[in-house]
C-alpha cells in the first residue's frame, strides 16, 4: 500500500512536469514551479499524516477502479478535461496568448491552497473518504465538520483547487478547458447520492438535515 502510494506520488510529479514544461518549451516557467510546490508539498505532508494516523484511509485513497458504470464514464471524461486544461497553460506561456498579473496569480495560488486545506479537513473528518464511489461494511454517515455545512465538501475543495488552477498557472485561456468540470462533478454527485441513499444507513436522513450538496446557500 505504501509503495503504491509513493509510486503514484512520484508518477504524478513526472506527469505534471511533462504537461506543464513540454508545452511551454522551457523550464523557465515560474508559475508552474510555484503551482507544483503548492500542490505536491501539501500532498507529501498529508501522506505522512495519514500514514501515521489513518493508514486505512491512505489505502482507500489508492483505490482507482470505479464500480459504478456512470462513474467510469465520468472519470474518463475528467481525465480528458484535466489533460487538456493542464497542457494549455504551457502553450499559453510559450506563445504569450494571455497575461495574468502577478497579484492575481498569487491570489489564485492562495485559493488553490485553501481548496486543498478543505480537502485535508474532509479526510481528517471522514475515514471513509475513498477515491471511488463505494459503501464499506460498518461505514457510518459523517455529519460533523465540513459535512455539517455541505454534503460533499471534498468536491467543493476540488472545485476551488482546479477552477483557479489556470489562473495560478498564468493562463486565462485554460479556464475554457475547465468549464466542463463543474458539470462532471454535479453528475458524479447525483450518482454518488443514489448509491449512498440506497446502501448507507442514515444517509437519507442526513440529506434532509444538510440541504446543500456543494455550495452553501446555493446548491
Amino acid at each position: 500500500m505504501i509503495n503504491a502510494a509513493v509510486l503514484r506520488y512520484l508518477l504524478a510529479i513526472i506527469v505534471f512536469g511533462l504537461l506543464f514544461f513540454l508545452p511551454a518549451g522551457t523550464i523557465r516557467y515560474w508559475e508552474a514551479w510555484v503551482y507544483c510546490g503548492i500542490t505536491f508539498i501539501p500532498i507529501l505532508f498529508v501522506f505522512i499524516y495519514l500514514l501515521k494516523n489513518n493508514p486505512e484511509l491512505l489505502e482507500r485513497r489508492t483505490r482507482m477502479r470505479e464500480k459504478e458504470q456512470p462513474q467510469k464514464l465520468i472519470v474518463k471524461l475528467s481525465i480528458f478535461v484535466f489533460v487538456l486544461a493542464f497542457i494549455i497553460p504551457g502553450l499559453d506561456h510559450r506563445f504569450n496568448w494571455s497575461y495574468v498579473p502577478l497579484p492575481v496569480v498569487i491570489i489564485a495560488d492562495i485559493i488553490v491552497l485553501a481548496g486543498y486545506f478543505i480537502f485535508f479537513l474532509v479526510m481528517k473528518e471522514n475515514t471513509y473518504a475513498s477515491r471511488i464511489i463505494e459503501v464499506e461494511k460498518g461505514q457510518k454517515v459523517i455529519s460533523t465538520g465540513p459535512y455539517s455545512i455541505v454534503r460533499h465538501p471534498m468536491y467543493l475543495g476540488a472545485l476551488l483547487m482546479y477552477l483557479l488552477s489556470p489562473i495560478a498557472l498564468g493562463s486565462f485561456w485554460a479556464i475554457i478547458a475547465f468549464i466542463p468540470l463543474p458539470v462532471l462533478i454535479i453528475l458524479r454527485i447525483f450518482n454518488e447520492e443514489q448509491v449512498l441513499a440506497k446502501e448507507l444507513p442514515g444517509y437519507k436522513d442526513y440529506m434532509q438535515k444538510v440541504k446543500y450538496r456543494l455550495i452553501p446557500f446555493v446548491w
